[in-house]
């Protein structure tokens, strides 16, 4: 006759024994612990995943941004249908809006670029030399050259990768042919200009080191035909997330005859494919932590049958359901955690030291793993969130805990006589 059960302390020390024996399978239950290594492999190698993959995809979002917002201007002011004259003016009053840092006056303009050696497309900025200074993207990464007396040196600052490619250094000259020349009978001739290289900068992002090209802005509206007047005001506000308000008082300042576009808007789509694919890869990685789940119901089903008898004996004893249930829903949910946990270690440690190990895998394939060509940035980001890497965790942990809880109540409704009736 079974013992009268007794409901025992919630997780007492018995409780986790049990637990801890069942996680330790002999030899005769090796297929049991094989289910049970593989949902640890499954949920760790799962998590370190999302952590790794999410981490990245933030660090590339967080460098693109400071990239293409450390070179732009975070507001753009310009006009429509008619020059754009009276800039100084319209300066001091977006620099009154609140949330202004400064407003740079700018000229822009597509060209060809050629040396002795190469021709290459190229876009041109025509910039003062204190707002380039005031760039710090650009000033803090000045390679060879100077900055300095560059409104009154009638030279160029370039791109790295354009001068590498062009065969140039700094001193050597580049000319400029712009389809926009002077108008002749025979049609529009070439406007061509060589100029002498005063400066050459690395910005880390391939895009702008190949094609970015700074001249003053004095020399770019002659070059350009463009004398009194600039193409648009680049404004850098000192909160870019903020950017409606700032917006809002540029307008009121500089009043009804200017127009007004944000960061957000001119980089609308890029953005908005970084954070699809984000959430996408999110959603397609969570399935590897969701299977790892479901091999643990899978083999925590496997115990219970196996541990049958164990129970039946458990329960004529004394033990209650209630403690039969939290012995296999603590065997399972170790799995589980502890899985969650290595996996957050071996996440967090990957991070860390993700650009020693993309140039150890780089040198060992003996090819570009990171082509920054393709990729836009020069080495490989990680940004690991915090909120983000703990919802992540919980996640894992949550279905670890949820995949125990049939498992172990299908073990707490086991009928001890059924069980020993043919033992």
């Amino acid at each position: 006759m079974a013992a009268a059960s007794i409901d025992t302390k919630p997780f007492s020390p018995f409780e986790w024994l049990l637990a801890s024996r069942y996680l330790r399978a002999r030899r005769k239950e090796g297929f049991v612990s094989v289910i049970a290594a593989v949902s640890f492999l499954g949920i760790m190698l799962g998590v370190a995943t999302l952590i790794i993959v999410m981490a990245v995809m933030n660090g590339f979002r967080k460098d693109l941004f400071a990239k293409i917002l450390g070179l732009n201007g975070h507001v753009v002011v310009y006009k429509i249908g008619e020059p754009f004259t009276d800039y100084p003016d319209i300066a001091k009053a977006v620099a009154r809006a609140r949330g202004v840092e400064h407003a740079i006056p700018l000229i822009e303009g597509q060209v060809m670029v050629s040396s002795a050696v190469q021709a290459s497309g190229a876009a041109v900025r025509g910039i003062q030399e204190a707002d380039l200074k005031a760039l710090k993207l650009v000033s803090d990464n000045i390679r060879y050259g100077s900055l300095d007396g560059f409104d009154q040196s009638g030279g160029l600052a370039i791109g790295m990768r354009l001068a590498n490619s062009m065969r140039i250094n700094v001193g050597d000259t580049l000319t400029i042919i712009s389809p926009r020349g002077a108008a002749t009978p025979f049609g529009t001739a070439p406007r061509s200009k060589t100029y002498p290289v005063t400066a050459i900068f690395e910005l880390g992002m391939s895009e702008y080191d190949k094609t970015m090209i700074f001249m003053p802005l004095s020399e770019a509206q002659r070059y350009f035909s463009k004398l009194g007047e600039v193409d648009i005001l680049e404004v850098v506000i000192s909160d870019p997330e903020n950017v409606d308000d700032a917006a809002i008082s540029i307008r009121t300042e500089a009043g009804p005859t200017i127009n007004v576009t944000d960061w957000r808007q001119r980089n609308e789509t890029f953005f908005t494919v970084l954070e699809v694919e984000r959430n996408v890869m999110f959603i397609i990685l969570s399935l590897i932590v969701l299977v790892a789940a479901l091999n643990i119901i899978s083999g925590l089903m496997m115990l219970v049958k196996d541990k049958g008898r164990d129970i039946a004996i458990l329960r004529t004893m004394g033990a209650s359901k209630g403690s039969v249930m939290r012995i296999f829903l603590i065997t399972g949910a170790s799995i589980g955690i502890v899985g969650t946990l290595a996996g957050l270690l071996i996440g967090v440690v990957f991070c860390r030291y993700i650009e020693e190990i993309r140039q150890f895998v780089a040198w060992v394939a003996g090819t570009k793993v990171f082509d920054p060509n393709v990729y836009y940035l020069t080495r490989l980001p990680a940004d690991i969130n915090p909120v983000e890497t703990g919802s992540i965790v919980a996640m894992a942990m949550t279905l670890s805990v949820l995949a125990t809880l049939y498992p172990s109540w299908r073990a707490s409704r086991l009928d001890p006589v059924e069980a020993l009736r043919y033992e």
